[in-house]
């Protein structure tokens, strides 16, 4: 059984007992319990249950496990000039949140 969310603009591919790695959610600290109720699309077993645009009456449970920031990214700008070499740095935030129940 899996189901496909929305949050944070952004559709993700769900599991029960799997982690997912979402934008940082500033409303929740560790341990608290999230509902995601934007289901787009819920599939138990043979059948396939599509919203219009979101499933009726179904929500998956999560636990909140840590915000933290990801592995740095460089950019680089480099023009063939003279000193024009310019490097950056940028760490995104995410929350990790495990994936408790899907309910229909």
């Amino acid at each position: 059984m899996y189901a496909i969310v929305e949050t944070s603009g952004r559709q993700y591919k769900v599991e029960e007992g799997k982690i997912l790695y979402t934008e940082k959610q500033t409303d929740y600290s560790p341990g608290d319990e999230i509902v995601f109720d934007k289901v787009v699309l819920l599939r138990k077993d043979d059948e396939v249950l599509v919203g219009k645009p979101y499933v009726e009456g179904a929500k998956v449970v999560g636990k909140v496990l840590e915000h933290a920031k990801a592995r740095k990214v460089k950019t680089v700008k480099y023009r063939p000039r003279k000193n024009s070499k310019v490097e950056k740095g940028h760490r995104q935030w995410y929350t990790a949140i495990k994936i408790e129940k899907i309910e229909v």
